[in-house]
């Protein structure tokens, strides 16, 4: 039921992409970690530059502690930098400041995929939490009880219709990010905010980043297009 050939082809190859991603995302972080930036500005002064550059004032930064926990949060306008971000003035905090400054500035031109993924979060939390967990009892129960197989064949949709809104939610997140990067990378160049290598450095980070969530999309899909599998082969018996 876990371990078998739709587990082999449709989850295990995004989770072996997931495990690269991170590894990359981590050592491309600490290696530019090390890569102190020509003008010296902290990833907060960075920050509070973009956001001054786009005429955003309504937006607050604060330290949180955590290493890569760094976020924005649309709907209190919190830039929040974590602890190997903040006060570095490395090429990698500036690059996943601007990154986060890109949410917001998203945010402030009104960017369609970041208010979708807003209006996704409640039902993908509840989503992510229940759906799979319904859908496996219902396929497992279902296929043990031929008294209550409708039943349990109801709970095994209702956990595919949860699980399908947290997918939603990972795939919306895709543009939303990239996006976000695509802005950071050129408001870093046009303010001279980072330079030449610099701006190469930065781009490298943010891109093993953006892995990080196509990873995740991708795990997200196949667990999706498995349980499908799974509930229609066991309607079939």
């Amino acid at each position: 039921m876990f371990i078998d050939s739709t587990y082999l082809i449709f989850v295990l190859p995004a989770v072996i992409l997931s495990l690269i991603a991170q590894y990359m995302v981590k050592n491309r972080f600490a290696s530019y970690s090390r890569v102190m930036s020509r003008r010296g500005v902290t990833g907060a002064q960075a920050a509070a530059l973009l956001l001054r550059a786009n005429g955003i004032t309504d937006v607050n930064i604060q330290h949180i502690s955590g290493s890569l926990t760094d976020n924005y949060n649309p709907s209190t306008k919190i830039l929040s930098l974590s602890d190997s971000t903040y006060s570095s003035t490395s090429i990698a905090a500036i690059g996943v400041a601007a990154h986060e400054t890109g949410h917001a500035i998203q945010h402030n031109v009104g960017y369609a995929p970041l208010a979708l993924r807003s209006s996704l979060v409640p039902a993908a939390n509840i989503g992510s939490r229940f759906g799979p967990a319904m859908a496996i009892l219902g396929i497992m129960f279902g296929a043990s009880s031929q008294s209550a197989a409708g039943i349990w064949q109801l709970v095994t949709q209702i956990g595919l219709i949860l699980f399908t809104a947290a997918v939603a939610f990972y795939i919306i997140t895709l543009p939303v990010e990239f996006d976000a990067s695509h802005r950071a990378l050129k408001i870093l160049r046009e303010t001279g905010t980072l330079e030449g290598e610099e701006l190469s450095g930065a781009r490298k980070v943010l891109w093993a980043a953006a892995m990080t969530y196509v990873a995740s999309a991708l795990t997200a899909v196949g667990n999706l297009i498995r349980l499908v599998i799974l509930s229609n082969s066991r309607r079939r018996r």
